[in-house]
């Protein structure tokens, strides 16, 4: 019988491998990795217990406490990490709303939890009672969510592409004035590193500068991006301006378009951007049509937490249809269940 059962992780990650080889851009393979694991988990702590072994069975119950405690504890510590974690980042990064993102999810959680241990939904009407559920079952789907998302953040890390690119897209991020701001430098300084690379053993690949010009910017993004990379010493016969995107997803489409007029459809490239802006950025490679994976630059650690959050929106926003309908059906079936409860009485 556990023979069998072990075909189960197996075949979830033979799956995960699958959908992860074909493209390591797509959230679902956060939410196939997580199954896996789980799985996984689960017939491990099994095997041990069924097996009498006493040293396998304190070693599978390790994870079930480690577990125990996170149930118990972690909202509580998630939340004192989080509001440090602001305060460190508004000292920094200065006060504009952008920054307070862990200070509001932060508070949030805290809220969360307080209402959790006063239980106030028992002293509410049953009908209430019911949409009290549905709004929780969203909160679970949008957790699950944010899980499968940050496992697909995770793996995407491991993407090492090779030294045999023709191109590489180097997604702007605002400037300061006419001049490259550190956030900014360090993308491109990532793609002089893969240039520099890939030089010491064929031919190196052209650096296209992607960004327009801002309403409060002198030059536009691209331009000084080229005068940056030229200052690195790479020559400019190998740079190009993309300077009419406004977003990510126009760097990608016009960069994509530079390098069809150049080189038809037989090129390889990738693209350059910040670690935590990684995934989302294949995202947009992805729905442009190209089939580019990127470099991520390293970010500061006291930054990553602020713009994971800021990441994860964008990444619902962009999918905003799908989970409209998951929340519609869910609060339709609660005002249905409602509605049902108050004509019974």
């Amino acid at each position: 019988m556990m023979n069998a059962l072990w075909m189960i992780p197996a075949v979830l990650f033979v799956l995960f491998l699958v959908f992860y080889l074909r493209d390591r851009r797509r959230t679902i393979n956060g939410f196939l990795f997580n199954i896996f694991i789980c799985s996984a988990g689960v017939m491990l702590i099994t095997a041990a217990f069924l097996s009498g072994n006493p040293i396998l069975m304190i070693l599978a119950i390790i994870p079930i406490i480690l577990f125990v405690l996170l149930l118990s504890f972690g909202g509580i510590a998630l939340v004192i990490a989080l509001l440090i974690n602001a305060k460190i980042l508004i000292q920094k990064e200065g006060r504009k709303f952008s920054n307070y993102l862990t200070l509001i999810l932060g508070l949030c959680i805290l809220g969360f939890l307080i209402l959790s241990l006063i239980q106030p939904v028992q002293f509410l009407p049953q009908e209430v009672q019911l949409l009290y559920s549905g709004l929780m079952f969203i909160l679970l789907y949008f957790f699950i969510n944010l899980l499968n998302f940050l496992s697909a953040y995770f793996l995407y890390q491991f993407n090492r592409p090779r030294l045999n690119q023709d191109f590489i897209i180097v997604l702007g991020s605002g400037l300061k004035g006419d001049k490259v701001p550190p956030l900014l430098a360090n993308r491109i300084d990532k793609a002089i590193a893969f240039y520099r690379k890939q030089e010491a053993v064929t031919t190196p690949p052209t650096l296209i500068l992607s960004g327009g010009k801002g309403s409060d910017e002198q030059v536009s993004e691209a331009h000084a991006m080229q005068a940056y990379a030229v200052e690195k010493g790479v020559p400019m016969e190998h740079t190009i301006q993309e300077n009419r995107s406004t977003n990510t997803y126009e760097n990608m489409l016009f960069s994509k378009q530079i390098m069809d007029k150049l080189r038809g459809s037989k090129y390889n490239s990738i693209f350059s951007t910040n670690s935590f802006h990684l995934f989302r950025a294949g995202l947009f490679a992805r729905m442009a049509g190209l089939s580019s994976q990127g470099i991520g630059a390293k970010t500061a650690f006291y930054y990553w937490p602020n713009a994971m959050i800021r990441e994860y929106i964008a990444v619902v926003v962009m999918n905003k249809k799908r989970h409209a309908i998951v929340v519609g059906i869910v609060l339709g079936l609660s005002l249905l269940g409602m509605s049902i409860l108050y004509i019974a009485k």
